[in-house]
C-alpha cells in the first residue's frame, strides 16, 4: 500500500512539473525515475505579478509547483523557522490550505529556531498546532524511518546558509536515507545559499568525518541544498541498498550571483547578513579559548579574549536567547570589532580567512592548548593545526586547497540548477 502511494504522488508530482514547466533529469549518476527537477512554474493567473517580481523566490512560495500533490495524503514536514512563504510559516500555510500535516521533524536549534548551538531538542507536540514534532537533534541524529512511515510523503525547507559545517545539510543527508528506508516520497523546496557567490576552503579528509562534515566538500561549497541533494545522490553518497524517491523544486529568480538577503536569521546567533558574511572565518574561533561574540548583541562578528589586552575594541559575552552560558561569561575581552570593517565585498572576496585567528593566537602568546580537537572536524583536514603552528601565514594555508576548490568546482557542474 505504502509503494502505490509513493508511486501515486511521485506520477502526480510529475504531472504537475510537465504541466508546469521543463522536467528536468539529474545528471551524473542519479536516475529520471528517482530524481527529478522542475524549473519553477509561474502560477496560473498570476503570470504579471511573477514577471515584476524580479527577487530571488524560495521554492515554498511556488505553491502551484506543488500543492496539489499534497491533497488527499498525510503530509510531513522537516522544516523550522526559516520555512516561510512571505511572512507566514509553511506549516501554517499548508494547513490553511486543508493539508493534513501529521509530522514535523526539527533540526538543530528546534522548530522553533530557539535552542543553543548544539543542545538536544526534544521530541514534543506543537501546542500551537497539535503536531508532534519529532527531533533530529536529540539522542540521535536520524530521524526514526518507523515515524516518517506513518506520513504519506514527506517535505523538506531549510534555509542553510552554504558552508559544510552547518549542520542542516547533514539533518537532510539522513533526512533523505530515512525517507527511502520508510518508502516515503520526499520533494525538497530549495531556497537561495546567502553565501553561494563562491567556493573556498579545504575539503573534508573523509576520516574526519562528522555531524558538522559529512562529505568530502570544501567548508564553502556555493550550492544549494536542492543542488547539493542531487550531488550526493550522483556521487554515491548515500547508503546503498535502498530506492531514493526524491525531487527538488527549485527556486526562481536566483543566480550564483545573487546576493540573497535572509528575510529570517537561519539560527540564533547568525542574527544578520555580516555575521552571514563573517562566518566562514569566524567559526574558526570554535575549538579555541578566544571568544566570537556569543552572548553578544553581535555574535560571528567580533572576537577576543581577556588576555588580549593592547587592543582597543571591549565586549563582555553574558547569557541571552541562543547563549545561555556563552564562552567567557561575565568576563571582559579585549579584541578586534569586524562589524564594520572590512566591507562586506572584502568579507566575500576574502573567503575562509584564517588570518583573524593567527592574530588572537600570535597574540595570546601562541599557547600548545590553542586549539583543541575539534579543529579537524571544523576544518576537515590536518594541515590548519599544523601550518598555523608552524608559523604560516593566512595566503599560505589557502594555497594549500586551492587545487582542491578548482576540482570539486568541475565535481558540482552536473548537478547546478542555477546559473552563475
Amino acid at each position: 500500500m505504502k509503494k502505490t502511494i509513493s508511486i501515486l504522488i511521485t506520477l502526480a508530482l510529475i504531472a504537475v512539473l510537465v504541466y508546469t514547466g521543463k522536467c528536468i533529469a539529474a545528471k551524473g549518476s542519479a536516475p529520471a525515475e528517482y530524481i527529478t527537477v522542475a524549473e519553477p512554474a509561474e502560477s496560473p493567473g498570476k503570470e504579471d505579478v511573477m514577471e515584476e517580481d524580479s527577487r530571488p523566490i524560495p521554492a515554498a512560495e511556488l505553491m502551484n509547483d506543488y500543492l496539489s500533490v499534497l491533497r488527499g495524503y498525510k503530509v510531513g514536514i522537516m522544516c523550522n523557522h526559516t520555512a516561510m512563504v512571505g511572512d507566514t510559516h509553511l506549516v501554517d500555510t499548508l494547513l490553511s490550505h486543508g493539508i493534513d500535516i501529521g509530522l514535523i521533524i526539527a533540526p538543530e536549534h528546534g522548530f522553533r529556531g530557539d535552542a543553543d548551538a548544539g543542545e538536544h531538542v526534544k521530541t514534543y507536540t506543537d501546542p500551537a498546532t497539535g503536531i508532534k514534532v519529532l527531533s533530529a537533534y536529540g539522542s540521535t541524529r536520524i530521524p526514526d524511518p518507523k515515524e516518517i512511515a506513518a506520513v504519506d510523503v514527506m517535505l523538506f525547507d531549510i534555509q542553510d546558509v552554504g558552508l559544510r559545517f552547518y549542520t542542516y545539510l547533514s539533518s537532510m543527508h539522513y533526512l533523505i536515507e530515512s525517507c527511502a528506508e520508510a518508502g516515503v516520497p520526499l520533494i525538497i523546496l530549495d531556497r537561495p545559499n546567502p553565501n553561494g557567490m563562491y567556493v573556498d576552503g579545504p575539503t573534508l579528509d573523509m576520516k574526519h568525518k562528522s555531524f558538522i562534515g559529512m562529505h568530502p566538500i570544501p567548508v564553502v561549497h556555493g550550492m544549494t541544498l536542492g543542488e547539493l541533494a542531487l550531488f550526493l545522490y550522483g556521487e554515491g553518497a548515500f547508503r546503498e541498498g535502498l530506492d531514493y524517491d526524491f525531487r527538488v523544486i527549485p527556486c526562481k529568480n536566483y543566480t550564483r550571483s545573487t546576493r540573497y538577503e535572509l528575510p529570517v536569521k537561519p539560527s540564533p546567533n547568525l542574527p544578520n547578513m555580516r555575521s552571514v558574511y563573517l562566518y566562514p572565518s569566524i567559526c574558526f574561533f570554535e575549538p579555541t579559548p578566544v571568544s566570537l561574540g556569543r552572548g553578544t548583541a553581535f555574535p560571528f562578528q567580533v572576537y577576543g579574549h581577556p588576555d588580549m589586552k593592547g587592543y582597543d575594541f571591549t565586549f563582555t559575552p553574558g547569557p541571552r536567547e541562543g547563549a545561555k552560558d556563552p564562552l567567557l561569561n561575565g568576563r571582559l575581552c579585549y579584541g578586534v570589532d569586524l562589524r564594520t570593517w572590512p566591507s562586506d565585498d572584502e568579507v566575500i572576496a576574502g573567503g575562509v580567512d584564517l588570518s583573524y585567528v593567527i592574530d588572537a593566537y600570535n597574540a595570546l602568546g601562541r599557547p600548545a592548548n590553542f586549539f583543541n580537537n575539534a579543529l579537524e572536524r571544523l576544518a576537515g583536514v590536518d594541515y590548519v593545526r599544523e601550518m598555523i603552528v608552524a608559523g604560516c601565514t593566512a595566503d599560505e594555508i589557502r594555497a594549500m586547497w586551492a587545487e582542491d576548490v578548482e576540482l570539486f568546482k568541475e565535481q558540482r557542474k552536473p548537478y547546478l540548477l542555477y546559473e552563475d
